[in-house]
């Protein structure tokens, strides 16, 4: 084989792994809606209708610097996590199954737990109760 016909060839391989990988990074930010709202109180309020068709929601507040992951876990409660990494405070991504950071690396399971380091702590939990109309997330600190 010759030099051209390798590079063109080894160049068509990686823009199809490239692409095969795009579009599964998409597919998973696809299946997360995200959920706009504010701090009132030291509490956000998420109307329980949000969960009607999923399991998962992320939530941007105003006011805070990372977003928010709120799951109904199977007995009918829900789970709030501070998507922030806990090794190099960067922003985490949503991949359907846990969370990951572009930055080094590090991946969380659903439940905030590490799976793969660098980071070595567990992702941030805030209580969470609900009332009839909305779950209620205490954030102790802005």
């Amino acid at each position: 084989m010759h030099r051209k016909e390798f590079i063109k060839k080894s160049c068509n391989a990686c823009l199809a792994i490239s692409a095969g990988w795009m579009l599964t990074e998409l597919a998973a930010c696809a299946h997360t809606p995200i959920y706009k709202t504010e701090v009132r109180d030291h509490k956000i309020a998420v109307p329980l209708t949000m969960f009607a068709n999923t399991d998962a929601q992320i939530i941007s507040v105003k006011g805070l610097d990372y977003d928010l992951s709120v799951r109904k876990e199977k007995n009918g409660s829900y789970t709030a996590l501070l998507m922030r990494c806990t090794h190099a405070d960067n922003q985490l991504n949503s991949t359907g199954d846990g969370f990951v950071c572009t930055l080094h690396g590090s991946t969380f399971d659903k439940e905030g737990a590490v799976t793969q380091g660098p980071a070595e702590q567990s992702l941030k939990r805030y209580a969470t109760t609900t009332n009839t109309t909305d779950i209620i997330i205490t954030i102790d600190q802005l």
